[in-house]
């Protein structure tokens, strides 16, 4: 039995019985959690089929709705598990069928948490993709959505918020005596890239990290100083002359850094969007001699479609990429030969129980000593895989 589950899932250390309410959109995540969830409940001598809630946002013809929980919250520890970033779901609107946006997906998430009528022990929201997120700072004469999202969640009485990779983690400014944390799925990604490439050689004549722009620079610093390899970076050189969907566009992506020669490169981001920038990157190395190139985004949403990638992987410019499943993926992304999907189920499924029993969550936000663990078995394995190879 994994200890960790027993101590979780002892009944007198929960603070209050354990209750999840999965929004629309969000059902393939949730529902991997849950199947965590109920093992471990299990192996700790509870009777549990599920600890999801059911509930719904029934919708009117006019795009109107409402948010019905089908059973009981009082007293529960309540879990709002949520995906702004899925458009896949749709309503019927004056006949049309609509897409749901993160606007959508954000009321709904005010109409269900008004359902409980105040009832629940505790409510937190887990939305792994943060609202109004890339909306994080006012340059001009500009809405602050993600700040505003956060007090309103804070006046309908949200204790907590758990998001992945928030764009600026500083947004928590906003509600500073809200519970905030921004996860990153670090250990998570390098355990399913060393399992997808063995003959990986993580050192530093062999192997090296680079940000992709300077907004970057600290989740790639994490990578390059766990691994212990050297660290380059590309900034964004932008015409400032122009304003085009909102930006000033992006002319050049200049590195700077030691040679990427003969070296597999790993760059992370928070989010792929359209892909332009990761592939003038993977472009870019590989002019410079990279041996391979392997990009890692905790949202890989390719909001402008799969082609130029499917083109770079089949020019050898692109070796691999790695996304979670924290947002919602097509199925034409998950069968790509060149897409690794890291799952972040348990890893939710740990950080629910933990705080279900008060416990303390430092060394789940910080894996630093699961990711040297991790590489040292890793060197370890790869010594094997060598030897094999060198015995055929």
């Amino acid at each position: 039995m994994d200890k960790t589950a027993q101590y979780f899932f002892s009944p007198e250390n929960r603070v209050a019985p354990l209750g999840i309410i999965t929004l629309e959109g969000a059902e393939e995540l949730a529902g991997k959690i849950d199947a965590h969830l109920v093992r471990w409940a299990r192996e700790a001598g509870m009777e549990a089929d599920t600890f999801c809630l059911k509930s719904s946002c029934p919708r009117f013809s006019s795009g109107d709705a409402k948010g019905i929980i089908e059973q009981t919250v009082r007293g529960f520890d309540l879990f709002f598990i949520v995906d702004v970033g899925n458009y896949s779901p749709t309503y019927p609107y004056f006949g049309m069928e609509n897409h749901m946006s993160p606007d959508d997906h954000f009321q709904n998430l005010k109409r269900l948490i008004q359902a409980a009528s105040g009832k629940a022990h505790r409510i937190t929201v887990i939305m792994p993709v943060l609202y109004g997120g890339r909306q994080h700072r006012r340059n001009y004469r500009e809405s602050l959505d993600c700040a505003f999202a956060l007090q309103e969640l804070q006046a309908m009485g949200v204790e907590n918020v758990v998001t992945f990779d928030a764009h600026d983690p500083r947004v928590q400014n906003a509600v500073p005596l809200m519970g905030f944390d921004s996860l990153r799925p670090s250990y998570q990604v390098l355990k399913k890239m060393f399992r997808s490439f063995p003959d990986l050689n993580i050192d530093r004549d062999s192997f090296m990290v680079v940000s992709p722009d300077e907004g970057a620079l600290d989740r790639n610093m994490f990578y390059a100083s766990v691994l212990e390899v050297e660290m380059g970076m590309f900034y964004k050189r932008r015409d400032y002359s122009r304003v085009v969907d909102g930006r000033n566009p992006i002319v050049a992506h200049e590195y700077l850094g030691s040679a990427v020669e003969g070296k597999d490169v790993f760059v992370a981001d928070d989010i792929i969007s359209s892909g332009e920038s990761m592939l003038d990157i993977a472009y870019n190395v590989k002019e410079r001699g990279a041996k391979r190139f392997f990009a890692f985004a905790t949202f890989a949403i390719f909001a402008k479609g799969l082609e130029a990638f499917d083109k770079a992987y089949r020019d050898g410019v692109l070796d691999g990429v790695f996304g979670t499943n924290l947002t919602y993926r097509t199925e034409e992304l998950k069968n790509r030969p060149w897409f690794y999907e890291v799952d972040m189920s348990k890893y939710i499924s740990y950080y629910i129980s933990a705080l279900n029993h008060d416990m303390a969550i430092g060394r789940l936000i910080d894996p630093h000593e699961k990711m040297i663990a991790l590489l040292e078995k890793r060197r370890e394995e790869r010594a094997e895989f060598m030897d094999q190879q060198l015995s055929f």
